[in-house]
């Protein structure tokens, strides 16, 4: 079962590299070591804006709130 899902990512891979005229190699680097860190660094900052708007709107929203109390 592993072992047939390996070998169709491979053959995707190979795909890949075929249709761009990349290769197997350079379309796996391009794949696993660019676009996988980066997207993963990507989402952490888009994570991490969200979590300080998040924490924005709770402070303004508990500080309009004391207001009325």
């Amino acid at each position: 079962m592993i072992d047939q899902f390996f070998l169709w990512c491979v053959s995707v891979l190979e795909v890949i590299g075929e249709v761009t005229g990349m290769g197997y190699e350079l379309a796996n680097i391009v794949i696993f070591v660019i676009l996988q860190p980066v997207l993963i660094i990507l989402f952490f900052i888009l994570w991490r804006n969200q979590i300080n708007k998040n924490n924005r709107f709770k402070k303004f929203y508990n500080q309009n709130n004391e207001r009325f109390r």
